[in-house]
């Protein structure tokens, strides 16, 4: 038995987790009693008696929790982005590269990948691996997630008309500015020389995400066709139940493409006349791109079958 303590397990994501682990014969989750929620002493107690903990917190709160363990066998994972490109910290994409798993499995401390990276490094890691994408290529990435995707806070925005900031919008594009704080986990975790162009995006639907890299396939090393492309993803997650690489890709994608599941799924478009080519990616900000992944991350880390209790 795994003993468990989710720190923030009121929030969105820490919600999610809960409800992956629900029913598991195999983990015991640890919690703080109502009357002692609001003390620090409890929340270390916590933190020191658990296996495994998960962090669901904003960064500077996740920085706290893990300076409170106290000893060297408490494993962390860690759904905050304060550790996502920190020394010393395991990345929690097991599929990305070849060995990743064996290095989740033996670390005590995991980052949980992002969501909107887990599409872009999903599609872009292999393919800069293999070669057909150049590592100094001037990658650009426009995705869309549900307001989920914004916590709390958003989730109110786009369902309580009552509240300050309320809005009826189907569309709100965000981060113009383009100092968005995912940039460097996508441009280091998928080796590139030059930061992505990332174009975020927020759409009326509670749940699900589209991540799209487009590439001019003139600006590709000879070889990089659409098949090349393809293939590289069919060999870079054989075998990997979590994630999909489609072959018979429908005509269009809806944002729900792969909500309510914790998977992957990718995507080869384009047009090799015109020398154009699209990857997408599609996933749920809360399963594969979040909770799911978390989840994904302690099964490792616990020895179990990665994908028990998520949902295919």
């Amino acid at each position: 038995m795994v003993k468990v303590f989710i720190d923030g397990a009121a929030g969105t994501t820490g919600l999610e987790i809960r409800d992956r682990l629900a029913g598991r014969t195999d983990i015991a989750l640890l919690t703080i009693p109502d009357a002692r929620r609001k003390e620090a002493a409890a929340r270390a107690e916590a933190l020191n008696a658990a296996d495994v903990v998960i962090l669901c917190l904003p960064d500077d709160a996740a920085r706290e929790a893990v300076a409170l363990i106290e000893n060297d066998t408490t494993k962390v994972i860690d759904a905050s982005t304060a550790h996502r490109t920190a020394a010393g910290w395991a990345y929690g994409f097991p599929e990305i590269e070849p060995g990743r798993t064996a290095e989740i499995e033996a670390s005590t401390r995991v980052s949980n990948p992002g969501c909107y990276p887990t599409g872009f490094l999903g599609l872009v890691r292999p393919l800069v691996r293999a070669g057909l994408i150049p590592a100094d290529y001037p990658a650009t990435v426009s995705a869309t997630s549900g307001y989920s995707g914004g916590g709390k806070a958003m989730i109110a925005q786009f369902e309580d008309r009552a509240i300050a900031g309320a809005t009826d919008t189907a569309f709100r594009a965000y981060a113009l500015s383009l100092g968005h704080k995912h940039v460097p986990e996508m441009q280091g975790h998928a080796g590139l020389a030059h930061p992505p162009i990332f174009a975020p995006a927020v759409a009326r639907t509670y749940r699900g995400m589209i991540v799209e890299v487009p590439l001019h396939m003139h600006l590709l090393p000879a070889g990089a066709s659409l098949a090349a492309m393809r293939e590289a993803l069919h060999e870079a997650y054989r075998g990997r139940p979590l994630v999909r690489v489609v072959g018979d890709a429908p005509t269009s994608l809806d944002i729900e493409q792969a909500a309510g599941t914790d998977r992957l799924d990718l995507f080869v478009y384009g047009d090799e006349a015109a020398g154009q080519a699209r990857l997408v990616a599609a996933l749920d900000n809360l399963g594969k791109g979040a909770g799911g992944a978390a989840v994904q991350n302690l099964n490792i880390m616990a020895g179990f079958d990665e994908a028990a209790g998520l949902k295919l």
